[in-house]
Formats: C-alpha cells, structure tokens, sequence
C-alpha cells in the first residue's frame, strides 16, 4: 500500500489546464484485440423464451460456482450439528423441567444407572464382590 502511494505522488502531475477534463475515453478503449463472438449481455427482448430459460439456468449455474464456498459450508454444517445435538443432549439428561413429572426421566435413570457403572466403588464391587460385601457389611 505504502509503495504504491509513494510511487504515484513521485509520478510528474500534469496540470489541469494542460488536461482535457470533458473527453470521454473511446468505446474501443476497453475491448480488447479480438472482437467477442457473442454480444454480452444479450437483448433479452429479442430471445424466445426457451433461449431466456437458457441463459438463466447458465448465469445461476455459473453464479452458484463463483460463489461456492465448500470449506465455510462445512464449518457452518458442523457448527449447527454442534449445537443442536449440545442443546438436546442437555434438555434431556440435565435441564430442569419444574414439573411433577419429568418428561425424560426413565431416559435419565438408564443414562446415569448406566454411567455410574464405571463409578471407582461400581468397578470395586464388580472385580472383587466378596471384598464389597464385607465393606457394606461394617
């Protein structure tokens, strides 16, 4: 940025008298050496509707590829299965509900019935049930 700014103010000014300020540049001055085959963008008045349909199933086509971005997509993807999934995940197993009846209880009591089973005194009692009994015994 900075060489470029210090690069054009190092360029010679020409004095605004010295400059045709109301000529407008040539139509030629953006075409380039070879001349188009096809006029863009066409007269649509002139086009049947079939050739219509066509040109637009092409321009969404060519548009949807220029503005496709596949990394960003996914991110969003997995950012939105994240969160859905951690919001279920905690209505059902930890939200309270403040009513009588809990809607997910019997899926919470297998949930936690289930991982209190790798509890440190659930595995002693597993590995060593004459051991465990003892202990509840005193």
């Amino acid at each position: 940025m900075f060489p470029t700014l210090i690069r054009r103010s190092a360029e010679r000014q020409i004095p605004t008298i010295f400059r045709n300020v109301t000529a407008k540049p040539s139509p030629r001055a953006y075409i380039g050496p070879y001349k188009p085959k096809k006029v863009w963008p066409p007269d649509f008045s002139k086009l049947s509707e079939k050739e219509q349909f066509r040109f637009e199933r092409r321009y969404k086509r060519r548009l949807l590829l220029a503005t496709a971005r596949p990394r960003w997509d996914k991110l969003i993807r997995m950012a939105q299965l994240f969160s859905v999934t951690s919001v279920l995940i905690y209505s059902v197993l930890f939200m309270d509900w403040q009513s009588e009846k809990q809607p997910f209880q019997g899926v919470r009591d297998k949930f936690w019935g289930a991982v209190g089973a790798f509890s440190p005194q659930q595995r002693r009692e597993r590995r060593n049930p004459d051991i465990a009994a003892m202990i509840d015994r005193k």
